[in-house]
């Protein structure tokens, strides 16, 4: 492990300004997002997309890294160039989705696991020739009747620990990504308590495990109601809430945080950033990793159709900007 070359990668992937385009949608959800615009599913349309993503002339200006799936790190651009290389070239840090999905957990009816430790070390080396410089595992946490329980949440902490020292071996930065679902009826106090928990379990596993803190970036969900909750928080409480839960749990040593939108909209992801970084200073650099909430009105600018390319750049680069001007707490609903 390189503890320099680890924290210099970790620092730039929050620089101030700066977040990460999560690109890294498995082969399932990539089929759904272009079933909403009728387009086909292929290897191609899926590396025309993403060249047209990574591509995009000044996206360098507000996005550090991005994550790419096992396919497209080993797609090239329609010039022949490696599509890693594309991004490295513009000062923009490859890196890799390496867990291989949440299955349901073994002795529990509605909870999830995240599985792929097996074999992990040596896809760290190929993925490390391949030019990705960081990593993400992601791990669900589902709220409801019940749950979550505290094998759930200790058996994903466990496997987050695991992915992060195994990535940190490699000379790869790990983005330990414990999502606490918003999909269900619960209201904010109850993600908090649930966020707050499952925060608490990880770090403490990281530490069992000797990760080295200053070299890790955590992508956490935003404290926030269930999208079933007849009463929604508004941004201040949200803001209030993630800032209180985290200043609870997280170390000071910690590279920075990068949020995960979890099916906000592209509005709502920026607004709420937006309210945290108003509230600053903080310990940690608080940024995005967003998926859908960077890419959403783009991919229905593009249509599939290679004319509307700088039409689908342009919404890309201005989604960027926003959420580069939220970095600062300084977006306005006036610069949508």
């Amino acid at each position: 492990m390189n503890k320099d070359e680890l924290m210099k990668t970790a620092k730039a992937m929050v620089a101030p300004g700066k977040g990460i385009l999560a690109a890294d949608e498995s082969s399932g959800t990539i089929k759904k997002r272009f079933d909403t615009i009728s387009v086909e599913s292929t290897e191609e349309n899926r590396r025309a997309y993403r060249e047209l993503l990574f591509t995009t002339p000044g996206m360098e200006e507000f996005i550090s890294g991005v994550i790419l799936f096992d396919e497209t790190i080993r797609q090239k651009a329609k010039d022949g160039t490696p599509l890693p290389a594309v991004l490295s070239k513009k000062g923009v840090i490859p890196g890799i989705k390496v867990d291989k999905g949440a299955q349901m957990l073994a002795g529990s009816e509605n909870e999830k696991a995240t599985e792929g430790l097996d074999g992990l070390r040596d896809r760290f080396a190929e993925y490390y020739t391949l030019g990705a410089r960081f990593s993400k595992w992601r791990a669900v946490i589902t709220i409801g009747q019940g749950i979550p329980t505290d094998y759930c949440i200790s058996v994903n902490a466990h496997t987050l620990a695991r992915f992060a020292a195994l990535s940190q071996e490699a000379n790869i930065v790990p983005i330990v990504e414990p999502e606490v679902l918003m999909d269900a009826d619960n209201t904010i106090e109850v993600c908090e308590q649930v966020t707050e928990k499952t925060l608490l379990a990880v770090f403490d596993e990281l530490k069992k495990q000797k990760i080295f803190i200053e070299g890790m970036i955590l992508k956490p969900n935003m404290v926030i109601a269930g999208k079933k909750c007849p009463t929604q928080a508004t941004k201040e409480q949200i803001a209030e809430s993630t800032i209180r839960c985290f200043k609870k749990v997280l170390l000071k040593e910690l590279a920075g945080v990068v949020f995960l939108s979890g099916g906000q909209s592209e509005v709502e992801a920026t607004v709420n950033l937006n309210e945290m970084n108003q509230t600053a200073p903080h310990p940690w650099e608080l940024s995005f990793s967003y998926g859908r909430a960077l890419q959403q009105s783009a991919l229905k600018a593009w249509g599939g159709k290679p004319g509307n390319t700088k039409a689908a750049q342009d919404v890309f680069y201005k989604r960027a900007k926003l959420n580069g001007a939220a970095r600062y707490g300084k977006y306005t609903s006036d610069m949508e």
